[in-house]
């Protein structure tokens, strides 16, 4: 008999067996499938949180850390700072040593419409430096970035994103349109496709970790400090500051608040960069500016949100809760094919009599489970989907982002097989122990 005969009679056989024990195996699907619905729902969750926001660049892309604080609180071993003040951050980029770099920081404009129908609103922004689109790959729907030399000579130019267009403009092509932002008037030089990595590893100080609504506008750092625009997000000063009218966000403040980006395409390029922030913090330190021993740091997208813990913890936990749930389902299904297997001893052996190996045995065994765990996997698909359906319910910023993809979908199933055969080997192992004779005997 041919391997595929083989399955097809394992895979009769065990039809059968589930007509004759309806409701043993119910309860074993039902096991199952609560098992891979609990785990499915929360793996999910952590797959689309934990996936990588810049494919296939994101270790081309760097954040660097230098430490401008008073040693006063300082602890050794403390990591440097997580953003930048502003005399740094436009020092790094005046110097440009990578590839491409850019800083920035959130903010929050006042926009006002041009429409009677529309009134003025707020909306989330970033006040950054033209390198951002090019570095993180932000694709445009209708013109494209501003220029280094728009930065150098402070122009009044802004990109928006696709929702405020169409709220606008009606989503037609805006460039070179007029857009009021607090008080001040820019000009549309482009409009972004959609594009919103998750999460917005590039500031992690805004929103729930990065996971709240993409901005709409985007306007050049040197502009927005000639308008005076707010910038949002966190920030941390130190010492005595002798401020200007910009108070805490003047360049000499000592404070830090914006986020630095830089793109290094080699590893000898990045070597060369770290050797470049260690010469940059010793000549800070050796001017007064400097005063703690840190060591500046060099991470990549994935090493930055791994530090930074961009997966709640709670999601995480999760994750182990249900696993251990789905292992507690697993050996109470161990038990019900146990049962059911040592229960068929007689049919067992009269196979065993008839020349079936224990081979034949162990495989009908073993189909038999996959078939269950395949049931349950479809039943577990559902209570998946119904889960992740009550994550989207949860007041979280990354509750919209809770739907099973194609991976994981194959995922559902592979999980559902795998675990019910692994449930089986040990069910299945005493069943093909069977003597034929002793079995023969008792009927």
């Amino acid at each position: 008999m041919s391997g595929n005969s083989q399955f097809a009679y394992y895979l009769q056989l065990a039809l059968r067996s589930f007509r004759r024990n309806i409701v043993l195996t119910a309860l074993m699907v039902l096991a199952i499938a609560l098992g891979i619905g609990a785990a499915m729902t929360t793996l999910t969750v952590f797959y689309v949180l934990s996936g990588d926001p810049l494919p296939g660049k994101s270790h081309q892309v760097f954040h660097p850390r230098l430490d401008a604080r008073a040693m006063n609180g300082y602890t050794p071993g403390d990591e440097p700072q997580d953003d930048m003040s502003r005399f740094d951050a436009e020092m790094l980029l005046r110097e440009a040593r990578g590839d491409r770099q850019a800083m920035m920081s959130s903010g929050n404009i006042a926009i006002e419409p041009r429409r009677d129908n529309l009134p003025p609103f707020r909306q989330d922004s970033r006040l950054t430096s033209a390198d951002f689109f090019p570095m993180f790959q932000v694709p445009f729907k209708y013109g494209a970035a501003w220029s280094r030399e728009d930065d150098e000579r402070r122009a009044r130019v802004a990109v928006i994103g696709t929702k405020l267009n169409d709220r606008l403009f009606g989503g037609g092509n805006s460039v070179g349109k007029s857009i009021w932002l607090d008080r001040a008037e820019f000009r549309v030089v482009g409009v972004i496709d959609d594009w919103h990595p998750q999460p917005s590893f590039y500031d992690l100080t805004s929103g729930e970790r990065g996971f709240g609504e993409p901005e709409e506008v985007f306007v050049p750092f040197t502009t927005s400090r000639d308008v005076r625009m707010n910038p949002q997000g966190n920030i941390d000063c130190w010492g005595d500051n002798n401020l200007d009218e910009e108070g805490n966000r003047s360049v000499n403040a000592k404070c830090s608040w914006l986020q630095y980006w830089v793109e290094l395409d080699t590893p000898e390029k990045v070597a060369a960069y770290k050797q470049y922030l260690e010469n940059y913090s010793a000549q800070q330190r050796a001017s007064g500016r400097f005063e703690r021993p840190t060591a500046p740091k060099l991470d990549n997208v994935m090493q930055w949100l791994d530090f930074k813990r961009a997966v709640p913890g709670d999601v995480r936990l999760q994750v182990w809760l249900a696993f251990g749930f789905l292992l507690v389902c697993l050996l109470n299904t161990v038990g019900l094919l146990l049962a059911k297997f040592l229960r068929r001893s007689g049919e067992i052996g009269v196979r065993r009599a008839l020349g079936a190996t224990r081979r034949a045995i162990f495989a009908q065994c073993l189909v038999e489970a996959g078939t269950i765990g395949l049931a349950g996997g479809l039943l577990g698909l559902v209570l998946a989907q119904f889960g992740l359906w009550a994550v989207r319910q949860q007041p979280v910023s990354y509750a919209a982002l809770a739907h099973l993809d194609p991976t994981m979908l194959f995922t559902t199933f592979a999980l559902a097989v795998v675990a019910s055969v692994l449930a089986g080997l040990l069910p299945a192992w005493r069943a093909c122990q069977v003597t034929p004779a002793i079995q023969l005997k008792s009927q």
